[in-house]
Formats: structure tokens, C-alpha cells, sequence
């Protein structure tokens, strides 16, 4: 396993020269400790000199270094290095006895041969039982020789190889909680490698996974830096990034159209924290704008604090343009349908009016035509409404109780044959800025759904209230519902749920998607409420000024 922690100068020392090294580092500090003291004892008291004992012990030491440093302990037992403590012991009690009566403070010098046995971790119990014996026997050999002993002098002789076998357990005990730290620190470095190794196999995971993917990702943090990016993205950032906006991208609304604000630009929205999905805008320049599809999702921390979103990218120019073809091939071929039919409409009033004497079955007959050619006709005014690039509104003052009554009144029949009670629950008196043409026909559709999609009867509700600044309307059923997926698509066109097509309910798929245009128009919003067997509820949200919504809906 690679260090992962710098390593100090004597690790590094013993790793380069192995054991010869190690004992050479662990005999250096007493050679230095035994050199000073030779150099400057006798200058103090020249009488050492004439000590065999201490220039004995000052050369053995000397010796020893130097043998230290040439033996082999490489190719020697590992338990031969407990001759290096043991000859110092001796080196040491050499100099200490022989100037025993002028530095009789020598025999201190025993705790480095004890240092040196509890940090070397070999055969501790013989190595504890040598830093007692050790220094024992340096004080206890004067007495030997003259055989004299006092109760101070036991003391005194019991003194330092009691301070030299607790110097060992201590530093016994430092040297094996440094083991256990060095042990834990290896077992976390082991861990950090094992979990940088996860992380980047994650990383080139999640690489190629966003490589792979056709739209562009783009994650930003609260500052708008870019913290990650895909192959897709980085094309978009070529491809329609000017020159003059440097990386930015430039986005507009619709083709051909100026760049949109700042405030709508769908970057500066993920910075502020919104969240939106299919926001259909056109990016790069005139010549070579794309429709792009963008939707962002905000990030958050485990606190729940913004960090920053991540923002996708969707080209969509060929689904626009196919749409687009045959949104202009749905009107083309419902105009061509609207001129006949207007035509057999009239002629079928014109016979059904006239003085001729018609029989009842011939009279039954033109009815039965007549009835499904208005019939169709609805259809292409539906399919022409859906197909219209823009609607028309023209509000004003619109008394909307008057209004939901009176189509309350016209639908009484249709529910009344569908074995469906109609419940009012709406005030005497309701003002609203609008278009009473067209609420009329968003209250049409939603009656009109309401009862086709209740094929066992029941009841449905309207319900109309003002609330703060919005009036609020309401048409409830209870008939089959739908799942939540099928409310997410309602308003597309020609989109019909499961349970009406397994029903065999007659129906197109335009009604919803023309009754939310026109609510739009107006400025407000529509949601559906619905679960399949429990009924439908449709709301409708409309401002009380339509001052700020735009004179046409798309």
C-alpha cells in the first residue's frame, strides 16, 4: 500500500539502510551523550583521566557505534539486536563506576539502553526483565567489592532500576498506543484509497452515462459556476454561443424573435431556485435557431438549504417542425371540409322548410342527415379552433351566474337522457371581466364531458365563488375518472384517457385542449382533480382584471 503521510527523517534513515540503520539511529543519541561528556568531564576534573574504568567505558562506546555501523544484522538473528542495550548496560556501569565518587549522576545514562528496548518491541518480557537487571546491576557492583551494605544504600541501589523498569512500561505502553494510531491511520488511508477508487469508478459511471444520452445537462451552483456538464451540452455551448455573449447562450421565445429578458432566461431562473419543466424556447442566433425543450430541477443539502439545480436541454426542432406540419395540414383539410358542409347544412334547411310536401320517412331521413351534419360541422369548428394559431377574446363586464345558468339550462335535457341530475351551486350574482362567448364555451365542454363520462348516472355539480383578486369555477362528476398520469395529458390534443376509449365514448380529444387555450387567454388556469371509479373535478381559476393577459391565446 502507498504512504499516504509523510514519513520522519529517522523512518526514512532506517528504511533506506534497513537494520544497520535502525541500530545505528538507536545508538547515536548516547554516543553523543558519552562524546559531550568526554569532551567536557575533564576539563572540569582533570582527575578522570586518570580513570581506566571511565576511559574504558568512553572507548567502549566509541567502539560500539563504529561496530554498529559495519556488523550484518540483516543476516544475524532479529534477537540479536539485544546485544546493542546489553553491551551499552555494560559501556555505562564501566563509565559510571569509574567516576562513581566525582559524577556519580553517570548512571542516568542507563535510560537510553531502556528507551532503546521498549521501542524496539523485541521479546518484551526478556527486554523488561534487561531495563531492571540492566541498571541493577551498574549501581549494585561498587557494593560487590566491598561487601558493605546499609538500608539507605539499598534504597538508593533499588532507586534507578526501579525508575528504569517504569521508563519501560511507560514507554512500552507510548510505543504500542503509537502502533495502534499508525495501525489506525493505515486502516483509514486503506479506507480513503478504497473510497477515491469508488468515487472515480462513479464518477467515469455517471461520465458515461450523461455522454451517452442525447439532451444537454448542465448542473450550476447558487452562483451559476458550472459544476458539471455532458458531451451534448458542451455541442449546444459551440453551436450557439456568439461570439459577442462569449459562453453564454442566447435563447428567445419564439423563432426569429429578440433574446429573451434576463429574468426568463432559463439559467438565471435555475440560479433563483425555480423549478419548470417543458419550456419550449429557440436557441442560438436567426440563422441557425434550434427549439429546445428545458426543464430544471433544483439541489438541495441534507439541511434542505438551495445548493444550486441542474438544468436539461432537449432539442426538439424535428418533432416542432412535424408538428407544425400537420397542425398546417389539419387546417388546410378542415377549411376544405367547413365550405361543403355549410353548403349541405343549408340546402337541407332550405328542404326541410320548404312548402313541398315531404312524406315522414323521407322528412326522418333528412333530419337523421341533417343531425350528423351538424354534427361534423362541430367537429370542424373544433378541429379549426385547435388548429387557429391565436384566439380571439374580446372581454368586458360578464355577468358569469347568468351565463352558467343559462347553459346549465340548455345541458338539462342531454343529462336528463343520460340519467344525470345537474346540481347549482352558484351565487345570484357574479361579475368577471371576460368573454362571454367563449366562457360560455369552456363551460360547454366541461358540462358536456362531464356528462358523456358519467355512463351510470349520478350527479354533476357547478360551482362558481369570488375569492381574493379570482373567481373560481367548479364542474364536478362522479362518473368513471382517470389515473393522475392521464390528468398530466388531458389538455393535448386529440389525447383521449383508456377509460373512455374502453368505454366506447364517442369523442375526439380536442375539447380540453381548446377550453384551456381560451382559459389561458384569459389570463387564468385550469386543473383537473381525478382518480379512476371516484369522478372528475375540473377548476377553473380566472383573475378579476384581465389587464395583464394577453389579447390572444396560442
Amino acid at each position: 500500500m502507498p504512504e499516504r503521510f509523510p514519513l520522519p527523517g529517522t523512518v526514512r534513515f532506517e528504511r533506506r539502510f534497513g537494520l544497520r540503520g535502525r541500530a545505528a539511529m538507536y545508538q547515536l543519541p548516547l554516543t553523543v551523550a558519552v562524546a559531550f561528556i568526554a569532551g567536557t568531564a575533564p576539563l572540569l576534573n582533570p582527575d578522570l583521566l586518570q580513570s581506566p574504568l571511565f576511559i574504558a567505558g568512553i572507548l567502549m562506546h566509541l567502539v560500539l557505534f563504529a561496530a554498529f555501523l559495519v556488523i550484518p544484522w540483516q543476516s544475524l538473528p532479529k534477537g540479536a539486536l539485544l546485544a546493542i542495550p546489553i553491551l551499552d548496560f555494560v559501556a555505562i556501569g564501566l563509565c559510571r563506576n569509574g567516576a562513581v565518587d566525582i559524577l556519580p549522576g553517570l548512571g542516568a545514562l542507563a535510560a537510553f539502553p531502556v528507551i532503546w528496548l521498549a521501542a524496539s518491541g523485541l521479546m518484551p518480557v526478556i527486554s523488561g526483565i534487561l531495563s531492571f537487571v540492566g541498571p541493577f546491576l551498574i549501581v549494585v557492583f561498587p557494593q560487590l567489592l566491598d561487601f558493605t551494605t546499609t538500608y539507605s544504600l539499598l534504597v538508593e541501589t533499588l532507586l534507578l532500576p526501579t525508575m528504569a523498569l517504569s521508563l519501560f512500561l511507560i514507554m512500552r505502553v507510548f510505543g504500542l498506543q503509537v502502533r495502534m494510531q499508525r495501525l489506525e491511520l493505515d486502516r483509514k488511508a486503506a479506507e480513503v484509497l478504497a473510497l477515491e477508487a469508488e468515487v472515480s469508478g462513479r464518477e467515469r459511471l455517471l461520465t458515461a452515462i450523461l455522454d451517452t444520452v442525447d439532451v444537454g445537462v448542465l448542473a450550476i451552483d447558487t452562483e451559476g459556476r458550472k459544476l458539471l456538464t455532458n458531451r451534448q451540452q458542451q455541442l449546444f455551448q459551440q453551436t450557439a454561443a456568439s461570439p459577442e455573449d462569449g459562453d453564454e447562450l442566447r435563447f428567445s421565445g419564439s423563432k426569429g424573435s429578440t433574446p429573451l429578458p434576463e429574468a426568463l432566461h432559463p439559467i438565471r431562473r435555475a440560479i433563483d431556485g425555480q423549478s419548470f419543466s417543458n419550456n419550449l424556447l429557440w436557441l442560438g442566433d436567426i440563422r441557425s435557431q434550434r427549439a429546445v425543450s428545458t426543464a430544471a430541477r433544483p439541489m438541495t443539502n441534507p439541511a434542505g438549504e438551495f445548493t444550486g439545480s441542474v438544468i436539461v436541454f432537449n432539442d426538439v426542432t424535428d418533432l416542432v417542425k412535424a408538428l407544425t406540419v400537420k397542425e398546417d395540414f389539419v387546417s388546410n383539410v378542415t377549411h376544405e371540409f367547413s365550405t361543403p358542409l355549410t353548403s349541405i347544412l343549408g340546402h337541407l334547411d332550405l328542404v326541410l322548410e320548404s312548402m313541398v310536401t315531404l312524406t315522414p320517412a323521407t322528412r326522418e331521413s333528412l333530419t337523421v342527415v341533417r343531425r350528423n351534419a351538424e354534427r361534423l360541422s362541430i367537429l370542424v369548428s373544433d378541429l379549426l379552433s385547435a388548429a387557429s394559431a391565436s384566439m380571439n377574446l374580446h372581454a368586458k363586464p360578464t355577468e358569469l351566474a347568468g351565463l352558467l345558468t343559462a347553459r346549465l339550462r340548455s345541458a338539462r335535457t342531454h343529462a336528463e337522457n343520460a340519467g344525470i341530475t345537474l346540481v347549482s351551486e352558484v351565487p345570484d350574482r357574479l361579475w368577471a371581466i371576460a368573454d362571454p362567448l367563449r366562457m360560455g364555451q369552456v363551460v360547454d365542454n366541461l358540462l358536456s364531458n362531464a356528462i358523456k363520462y358519467s355512463p351510470d348516472g349520478g350527479d354533476v355539480t357547478i360551482r362558481a365563488r369570488a375569492a381574493k383578486d379570482c373567481i373560481q369555477l367548479e364542474v364536478e362528476d362522479s362518473g368513471i375518472g382517470m389515473t393522475q398520469d392521464e390528468t398530466d395529458l388531458i389538455y393535448g390534443r386529440f389525447f383521449r384517457a383508456n377509460s373512455a376509449r374502453e368505454s366506447a365514448i364517442p369523442g375526439v380529444g380536442l375539447g380540453l385542449a381548446i377550453t384551456k387555450a381560451i382559459v389561458e387567454g384569459h389570463g387564468g388556469t385550469i386543473r383537473c382533480a381525478s382518480s379512476p371509479g371516484a369522478g372528475t373535478t375540473f377548476t377553473v381559476t380566472l383573475p378579476t382584471s384581465v389587464s395583464r393577459a394577453p389579447a390572444s391565446a396560442s
